[in-house]
């Protein structure tokens, strides 16, 4: 493919950080325009962790016959969980106790899975490691781990859909997590994550991209600390919005560009999705701040503001697009909860950024990287 020809039609103008202070780009592509055609130089650096929020540990388990996996973000003390669903096609577990006229406050992990329906089993190899170790709701005669999770659709990506995550993939998760900083890109539950799935060639054509997992934290100078993790499966193109450009996202058949979904579907009035349809972009807030389950839920609704500005279109019919939220209330702090809001959109946009820069290619599907070598 010619790269520059690829470029010619998916330029953009250079902007400012998206919040100056609270987390930058390392070797940031914003700013630093070393091509004629509008692309720039270096990736989207890291900005921070979820695992930065002290109390949270996280770890994949990617499987190594296809591209699929898990993802599990842990808090074995417990944090007070909300959670918002904008997807028309979402596949949950544990959603309506996170409603907060709903009695447990508290949740232990929540898990991120590809393998569509299949990997919400994932969460009982979670729930068997947490009760190895006594932790969970306690009903005095056991402890029972309150575990949320949410799914994306990649089965139809390395063929084989017959492998998907399942119980033991989820306890291979728990013994993966750390506090280390959250490994990123073509792992986990983004292990099999594809981008742009609009079809605009002639059937069959395949003009998707490669999708992942990314995440970032931010800690303002008073020590609140608010981040983001998110596995993108999107159906829509994923944008720097700081500039407009298209960083992935559904490509020109003959490689002259990208398609520009949502401009596509406003000048043409249609809609053809690749088929089999696999959509869905599922998250994890995490936060320091101390919360109520209503606050937590009404941070996974503003989080969703931010997926939006990476993401167009989102929240589609065939689309199953979750977050969660996390508090785990170490901070001690007064909560404003506008400025944690708009944080946490914040991280959720560049979580997304972060999962499509660090993505790596497969056969059929490359990624930002590959687009962007040289």
């Amino acid at each position: 493919m010619n790269r520059r020809s690829f470029l010619r039609k998916s330029t953009g103008v250079t902007g400012a950080s998206l919040l100056a202070g609270l987390g930058t780009w390392h070797e940031s592509a914003v700013g630093q325009t070393n091509d004629p055609f509008g692309q720039t130089k270096g990736p989207y650096g890291p900005s921070g962790s979820i695992t930065d929020v002290e109390g949270i540990k996280a770890g994949h388990f990617t499987d190594p016959r296809r591209p699929t996996g898990c993802t599990v973000i842990m808090a074995e003390d417990g944090a007070v969980g909300g959670v918002d669903v904008r997807g028309g096609a979402p596949g949950t577990r544990e959603t309506d106790l996170l409603d907060p006229v709903n009695m447990v406050q508290r949740v232990h992990a929540i898990v991120l899975s590809g393998g569509s329906a299949f990997g919400l089993d994932t969460a009982t190899g979670v729930m068997r490691y947490l009760e190895e170790r006594s932790i969970g709701f306690d009903v005095r005669i056991a402890r029972v781990p309150i575990v949320p999770a949410a799914i994306l659709f990649d089965l139809g990506i390395g063929g084989k859909p017959e492998i998907r995550p399942d119980a033991e993939a989820g306890y291979q998760a728990c013994q993966a997590a750390t506090s280390d900083p959250v490994p990123e890109g073509s792992i986990g539950a983004g292990a099999g994550a594809t981008v742009g799935k609009m079809s605009v060639g002639a059937s069959g054509t395949r003009t998707a991209m490669k999708g992942g997992i990314g995440n970032a934290c931010f800690t303002t100078p008073d020590g609140l600390r608010v981040g983001a993790i998110v596995a993108v499966n999107a159906v829509g193109d994923v944008y720097d919005p700081d500039t407009g450009r298209v960083l992935a996202g559904a490509r020109m058949p003959d490689g002259s560009g990208f398609v520009h979904v949502a401009r596509r579907i406003r000048e043409t009035g249609s809609l053809r999705l690749e088929a089999p349809p696999g959509n869905t972009t599922i998250g994890v807030i995490v936060t320091n701040a101390g919360l109520t389950k209503t606050q937590a839920s009404r941070i996974a609704q503003v989080g969703h503001d931010g997926l939006a500005r990476a993401i167009n279109p989102a929240h589609l019919q065939a689309d199953g697009d979750t977050l969660f939220t996390m508090a785990t209330g170490t901070w001690a702090g007064s909560v404003n909860l506008s400025l944690l809001s708009i944080l946490a959109a914040e991280a959720v946009t560049r979580a997304i950024i972060r999962a499509v820069v660090t993505a790596e290619g497969l056969p059929g599907y490359p990624s930002y990287s590959d687009l962007n070598a040289g």
